[in-house]
């Protein structure tokens, strides 16, 4: 019998890394894939990207109102709730066999309890990673004690994932499934890159991923500094819109204001698919902020990367990123750096440790031949060896 596998997508960052997997899943003849489209794909406000889903040629199976038009924190909670009432109605009439998620986004948390409910066994995508400055920490873990088939982008998120007590046949090393881009696609010339844009790329360009810092009460406390290191700089800055967080338009009024002072020097894309964004990483010169394509995808092209401030603190990086307090000396000390021939010599040979390119096919491999039912629903977690320290009562 075939597979049915539910897929959920809730903005530009998680399909660019579930393209792959999605493309390899529709095309086997095992699987009925359903694909769920929510949030931010559904938004005028950030590109209507669900557009760009259906220009990949995948057929959408449901698509669910979720996202609240707002820039608080008590929008993402209640985000969470409509998406989880919505998905409870989806999800009990689809009864999907697997449900795929990805990351560590807050929404993921509404599909993830239903499921848990409804008990439909859950695969989860870069799991066992840190960024301890950001919620997507905490849900990252909750998703990860939630699923029963994981896929790390690295071995140490493997053996991270371990010591949390899953049952190792369950953690799968298959690597960020958004490196696929770059072995399976061609990007775009400079020329066919700046026509696509109608940007002419100058010398030095900054590229600037940067999004709420979500842990913090202000999450957008960090970006003053931020934007002043850059109203200093003389370089060409392209900024990439914000997750929608609390402050992401706090973020783009600033970004946009910005752009205005600027002229021609600076410039702000709602929407980036993923072969621009890849391409666009290839041709500038520094990327700078606060995003996990900074610290996952850069390396893939040993492109200097100025990592700011707490958002992505722990996560496992390589040679090219150089971290940054929330300084304004400190950001342009480090975009320096970044910029000089020295540092980009250093780089040359470097190897991305996130993954090889392949992701997709290991994941699709597992899902469609891991047994499913009650052996894939019950968790048998380790049993942990705790040692007690016997205090007497004279040492107390």
């Amino acid at each position: 019998m075939r597979r049915k596998i539910a897929v959920v997508t809730s903005s530009r960052a998680d399909y660019s890394h579930l393209y792959w997997p999605l493309r390899e899943l529709s095309a086997h003849p095992d699987v009925e894939l359903k694909i769920i489209a929510k949030g931010a794909h559904l938004s005028p406000e950030f590109g209507s990207t669900i557009q760009e889903i259906e220009r990949g040629g995948f057929e959408i199976a449901e698509r669910i109102e979720c996202l609240l038009s707002s820039d608080s924190d008590v929008g993402m909670a209640k985000t969470i709730g409509v998406a989880t009432l919505s998905l409870a109605d989806v999800l009990g009439r689809m009864r999907p066999d697997l449900l795929l998620l990805i990351a560590d986004r807050y929404e993921m948390l509404a599909p993830a309890s239903v499921a848990l409910a409804l008990r439909i066994p859950i695969a989860h995508i870069e799991g066992g990673e840190f960024s301890e400055g950001a919620i997507d920490d905490a849900v990252r873990n909750a998703l990860t004690m939630m699923s029963h088939i994981h896929f790390t982008s690295t071995h140490g998120a493997r053996e991270r994932v371990i010591a949390m007590g899953e049952e190792p046949w369950r953690v799968h090393r298959a690597g960020a499934p958004s490196l696929d881009h770059l072995r399976r696609r061609t990007l775009y010339t400079r020329e066919q890159l700046e026509t696509r844009l109608g940007v002419a790329l100058k010398h030095p360009t900054v590229l600037v991923a940067y999004h709420p810092v979500t842990l913090a009460r202000d999450t957008v406390r960090e970006a003053d500094s931020l934007f002043a290191a850059f109203q200093t700089s003389p370089d060409q800055i392209l900024f990439c819109y914000p997750n929608a967080d609390a402050g992401s338009r706090n973020l783009i009024e600033r970004a946009r204001a910005f752009a205005a002072s600027r002229n021609e020097d600076a410039h702000v894309f709602v929407n980036l698919d993923a072969l621009t964004y890849w391409s666009l990483l290839k041709q500038v010169d520094v990327l700078a902020g606060n995003s996990s394509s900074g610290i996952m995808e850069s390396a893939s092209f040993a492109l200097p990367t100025v990592n700011i401030g707490i958002r992505q603190q722990g996560r496992e990086r390589a040679g090219n990123v150089l971290d940054a307090d929330a300084d304004t000396s400190s950001i342009l000390a480090a975009i320096a750096t970044a910029k000089s021939s020295e540092f980009r010599r250093s780089l040359q040979g470097m190897t991305n440790p996130y993954g090889e390119g392949v992701a997709s096919e290991k994941i699709v491999e597992v899902l469609t031949t891991v047994p499913l039912g009650e052996e894939l629903l019950m968790k048998r977690h380790a049993t942990l060896n705790i040692h007690r320290n016997t205090v007497s009562r004279s040492a107390r």
